[in-house]
């Protein structure tokens, strides 16, 4: 039987920069980090331990001050407001944009239903509601959602705070907007955050509607307009403009991932399709897109690695970011292993309805050569993993971690940070909304 007040220490001890990160999770070893045989649940912390204990109880406004006082988030909060008051311009391999990647379609397709869903949820609301709710489309708030915890930003109505009415409201203009398969996924998402607060005894703090959500614009068949859901492991962005819609920047994530078949393994499949692409590389393709034999290679650059991004690049107040192409470009690649990765893609645009998922697959298409698959870790499986495709006009990354909420040290199968990114100034939708703007702008000056 294990001694509560040796798990305590034990705990305290690996997490040397602050309660929740250590410096495990970003140092370089010569040796490979397998994969445990373990579960998630013989990494879970002791429910006494202080980190857990001391903040039992309290709300997320509460949890978030407590928070705030380790020197490391405080530190982390004022780079991300530093990121946050930039001008956006989009993420890019070198600082420049590439124009004209993005188009609206010369002839807009209809759907009512997205739009048809917030206005039922407007109409439930109170002015004050409505006032906290809406944002116009060119407001800088889209830019300050964020993935952890505990609030930064606090954009639009918090969903614990609703009423069920409005909670369902809000959640069928999500489901309006997304496909079956994709709103299941993000579903379980907010489900298995709900689950983690079960877990470790913090469901004021973790809970399936710990989220914010928030409107931009006038809901529209045509005009340019969306929403935003953002939260623990949730974060994603939702426009439509003249016929097109974009699901970027998408922040997906769980710990645990994986929950004994009481929840659907989050991203299994995506894995899977992951392991079987790498696995189909010969040992010139693998040489160049293996750019790292382990997650935790001690051969990466300073920086390279972060305590709370781990390996992932693209996450919250990464919009401007400059990320070089790295690992095999699709030039490089047979046409089978092509129709393996565009798999992988289609998996992560699963979020998309049908036709708005193949119109962003044709532009995936159509920059196949400059797409790059870039891999850290063993390709079998065995390790945990990193990956990245990068392309023109897409930028997805699936990244396993280390423990959080978890007393895993090393990252593991079980955590899993996901992004997806519309490189070039599409994030937003922006680049599509600025082409409408000008169009609309053409036609009512011509009229």
């Amino acid at each position: 039987m294990t001694d509560p007040r040796r798990d305590r220490v034990d705990h305290a001890e690996q997490n040397d920069i602050d309660d929740f990160f250590s410096t495990d999770r970003v140092a370089g070893r010569e040796e490979a980090v397998e994969l445990s045989s373990d579960s998630y649940r013989e990494n879970l912390i002791d429910l006494n331990d202080p980190m857990l204990a001391d903040v039992r109880g309290m709300d997320y406004e509460q949890f978030a001050a407590d928070r705030y006082r380790a020197p490391f988030l405080r530190e982390l909060l004022e780079h991300w407001q530093g990121l946050y008051d930039e001008p956006f311009v989009g993420i890019t391999t070198d600082g420049r944009l590439v124009e004209r990647l993005y188009a609206l379609p010369d002839v807009p397709a209809v759907d009512l239903a997205p739009a048809a869903a917030a206005h039922a949820l407007l109409a439930l609301l109170t002015p004050g509601q409505r006032a906290k709710l809406c944002y116009s489309i060119d407001a800088p708030e889209w830019r300050g959602w964020s993935n952890p915890e505990f609030v930064f930003f606090r954009t639009g109505l918090r969903l614990e705070e609703q009423t069920d009415e409005i909670v369902r409201a809000a959640l069928a203009v999500v489901e309006a907007s997304l496909s079956p398969a994709g709103y299941e996924r993000v579903a379980e998402a907010m489900a298995l955050n709900g689950y983690l607060g079960e877990l470790v005894e913090l469901p004021t703090i973790m809970n399936e509607r710990s989220y914010w959500f928030a409107v931009f614009g006038t809901p529209s068949s045509d005009a340019p307009w969306g929403w935003q859901l953002f939260g623990h492991h949730v974060a994603m962005s939702f426009v439509s403009v003249g016929g097109r819609h974009v699901i970027a920047p998408v922040f997906l994530g769980a710990e645990p991932a994986l929950s004994d078949d009481e929840h659907l393994p989050l991203f299994d499949a995506r894995e899977q399709l992951a392991l079987e692409f790498a696995e189909s590389l010969d040992d010139a393709q693998r040489e160049r897109a293996v750019v790292y034999s382990s997650v935790l290679d001690p051969s990466m650059p300073e920086g390279r690695l972060h305590p709370a991004d781990e390996r992932h690049v693209a996450g919250a107040f990464r919009d401007n970011r400059v990320v070089p192409y790295e690992g095999i470009a699709g030039a490089a690649l047979t046409a089978a292993q092509w129709a393996k990765l565009r798999a992988i893609i289609d998996d992560c645009l699963l979020l998309l309805v049908d036709a708005q998922r193949e119109l962003t697959l044709d532009e995936v298409d159509a920059h196949r050569e400059e797409t790059h698959f870039s891999w850290y870790g063993a390709t079998d499986g065995s390790q945990p993993f990193y990956f990245r495709i990068h392309s023109p006009v897409l930028f997805a990354e699936l990244d396993h971690h280390a423990g959080v909420w978890l007393n895993n040290r090393l990252p593991a199968r079980f955590h899993v940070h996901t992004t997806l990114r519309m490189p070039n100034g599409n994030d937003y939708g922006y680049a599509l909304r600025k082409q409408w703007k000008i169009t609309h702008d053409l036609s009512s000056n011509a009229g």
